[in-house]
C-alpha cells in the first residue's frame, strides 16, 4: 500500500514539475517576458536587500558637496542636503514594494469577496454593490486622497488606504462578471441540484477559476499603484520626509531641476523600469495561462 502511495506521490511531483518547467520554457521564448522578469527580479531583490546594497545611509546628511553631479563616489549625484541619491533610490524601492504588496493584497481580498457576493447573490444585492462600486470609482484619486489626508494626515498608511479603496471596484467588477458567467454552467447547476450550498460552490468551483486571471491582472496593476504612490508623495500627501520615496526624490529634485537635473532623472528611472518590467511580465503570463491568448495555438 505504501509503495502505491509513494509512486502516486512521485508521479504527482513529476507532473507538477513538468508543468512548471513547461511554463518556464514558454516564458523563456518570450523575449519581452524574460526582460520583464529580469527587471522585476532586480527591483524586488533590490528592495529586499536594500540595507546591504546602499553605499551610504539614505537618511544621513553629509557635509560634502550638495547637488553634486554623478561621480564614482555618488553614481546619481547628491541632493540639496548632500544625501546620496542612489542610496535613496534603492531604499525608496522598499517603500514602493511595501505599498504595492499591501495595497494589492487588500484590494484583491475585498474585491474578490464583494465580487463573488455580487455575482452569485440576489439581484437587489448585486444592484446595491454595483452602485457602491460606481460611487467609489466616480471620485478622482487625487481629490479622494486630499479628503483622506485632511482627515487622518499624510503617511504611508494613508497612501495604502487611498489606493486600496480606489482599486477594490476594479477587481470586484471583474470577479462579478466571471461569477455571473459561470453560475449558469451545467456543473454548477448539477452541484446545486445535489444540495451544495452557495459557500461550497463559491469556494470550490468558482474561486479557483477566477483567482488566476485576477492575479495576472494584479501583477499588471503594480506599476499603476507605484505611480499613484509616487504622485501622492510628490504632492506631499504620501510618505513623510525624510523617508526615501521615489515621489519625494522627484519633489526634492524638481525645485533644483535647472541647476541639477540628476535627482529628477534618478527618481524617474525606477518608475519607468517598474512599469516596463511588470507590464512585460504580466502580458507574458497572460499569454501562457490564458488558453485563448496562447501564442502556440
Amino acid at each position: 500500500m505504501s509503495t502505491v502511495e509513494d509512486s502516486t506521490a512521485r508521479r504527482g511531483r513529476i507532473a507538477g514539475e513538468g508543468a512548471f518547467v513547461q511554463h518556464l520554457r514558454q516564458l523563456s521564448r518570450d523575449q519581452l517576458g524574460m526582460l520583464g522578469l529580469i527587471l522585476v527580479l532586480i527591483i524586488v531583490l533590490g528592495a529586499i536587500f536594500a540595507d546591504w546594497i546602499v553605499p551610504y545611509d539614505p537618511l544621513k546628511i553629509y557635509a560634502g558637496p550638495r547637488l553634486a553631479p554623478p561621480s564614482w563616489e555618488h553614481w546619481f549625484g547628491t541632493d540639496q542636503l548632500g544625501r546620496d541619491v542612489l542610496s535613496r533610490v534603492i531604499a525608496g524601492g522598499r517603500v514602493a514594494l511595501q505599498v504595492a504588496i499591501a495595497t494589492l493584497a487588500a484590494a484583491l481580498s475585498v474585491g474578490l469577496l464583494l465580487g463573488l457576493i455580487a455575482g452569485y447573490g440576489p439581484r437587489w444585492l448585486d444592484n446595491a454593490l454595483l452602485l457602491l462600486f460606481d460611487a467609489v470609482r466616480s471620485f478622482p484619486i487625487i481629490i479622494f486622497a486630499l479628503a483622506v489626508v485632511t482627515l487622518i494626515g499624510p503617511s504611508l498608511y494613508t497612501v495604502i488606504l487611498v489606493v486600496a479603496i480606489t482599486s477594490i471596484p476594479n477587481y470586484a467588477r471583474i470577479v462579478r462578471t466571471q461569477t455571473q458567467a459561470m453560475r449558469t454552467n451545467e456543473f454548477i447547476l448539477a452541484e446545486r441540484a445535489m444540495g451544495a450550498g452557495p459557500a461550497r460552490i463559491l469556494a470550490i468551483h468558482i474561486l479557483p477559476n477566477v483567482i488566476g486571471p485576477l492575479l495576472i491582472l494584479a501583477s499588471m496593476d503594480v506599476p499603476l499603484v507605484i505611480s499613484v504612490e509616487a504622485g501622492l508623495s510628490f504632492l506631499g500627501m504620501g510618505v513623510k520626509p525624510p523617508t526615501p520615496s521615489w515621489g519625494t526624490i522627484l519633489n526634492d529634485g524638481y525645485s533644483y531641476i535647472r541647476n541639477s537635473p540628476w535627482p529628477v532623472i534618478a527618481g524617474g528611472i525606477p518608475i519607468i523600469l517598474v512599469t516596463l518590467g511588470f507590464t512585460f511580465l504580466g502580458e507574458a503570463l497572460r499569454d501562457i495561462f490564458d488558453p485563448k491568448l496562447r501564442k502556440d495555438l
